[in-house]
């Protein structure tokens, strides 16, 4: 989930700016043809020739071109505008970032994320806190049909609180299910309980532990846990992969 190449698409714009764009884009196409046929037509002495001593205003086809080019800068500037304040109401939770294609982590989702999450596309959210999720954030996976996830892991606090393999285990497989992604993993703050997870999943990945551990240093600052550095290193991959369904694992795991 993840999170996560936004530059490649033009801005989309509104309505109500495209009918006028398009307005002028006709009044340009007029004025324009209007100045390549001829110039204003008067007649003399019964001829019809050119008038060369008063040009209209309407014929001059490279005013009214360029006056309708800056129209269309400026109406285009003010659909980028509604374009940035819609973008800003996307707020992305604390500590988020793809982890790897429709796998994304964060701290605990509040509702000014809840925009930003319906942008992902979820199918699922995987929650390793012990608490009883809120109601809030259960109506708003029931509302957007996303799947709830819940693999309670005590938080490994100094003096050592033994992490649970077999719940690390559980979550995995359900992370190395392609019918759950996109997916969303978070705990409280994104840090620990997180790290541990996704330390785990490079593991399987077959990181070294030097760079297992330098992503993990990097979103549990300032609190590194040694412990949570040992439980990464020790655990046993070897579980996960005889649970895994080879039919829905994601390619960046092959």
């Amino acid at each position: 989930m993840a999170a996560a190449g936004l530059g490649a698409h033009p801005p989309r714009v509104p309505a109500f700016l495209q009918s006028i764009i398009q307005d002028r884009a006709s009044q340009q196409r007029f004025y324009g043809h209007t100045a390549s046929s001829s110039a204003v037509l008067t007649p003399v002495n019964g001829a019809v020739s050119r008038d060369e001593s008063e040009p209209s205003k309407l014929s001059d086809g490279h005013d009214a071109s360029e006056g309708a080019n800056r129209l269309l800068a400026s109406l285009r500037a003010a659909a980028l505008a509604v374009q940035d304040d819609t973008q800003e109401d996307l707020v992305p939770p604390e500590n988020y970032a793809m982890i790897a294609p429709c796998i994304y982590r964060s701290s605990f989702p509040k509702k000014k994320n809840f925009p930003f999450l319906k942008s992902l596309g979820l199918k699922s959210v995987l929650t390793l806190i012990l608490e009883e999720y809120p109601e809030q954030n259960l109506k708003f996976l029931q509302d957007e049909n996303i799947k709830f996830l819940q693999f309670g892991i005590p938080g490994n606090k100094e003096p050592f609180v033994q992490i649970p393999d077999e719940m690390i285990k559980e979550a995995l497989v359900a992370i190395f299910d392609t019918r759950n992604h996109p997916m969303l993993i978070h705990c409280n703050k994104g840090k620990h309980r997180t790290g541990c997870l996704v330390g785990c999943i490079r593991k399987m990945q077959q990181w070294s532990h030097t760079s297992i551990f330098e992503e993990y240093r990097r979103f549990s600052e300032p609190k590194a846990r040694s412990m949570d550095q040992q439980f990464i290193e020790l655990f046993d991959i070897r579980d996960v992969w005889m649970e895994i369904d080879e039919r829905f694992v994601p390619a960046w795991l092959i």
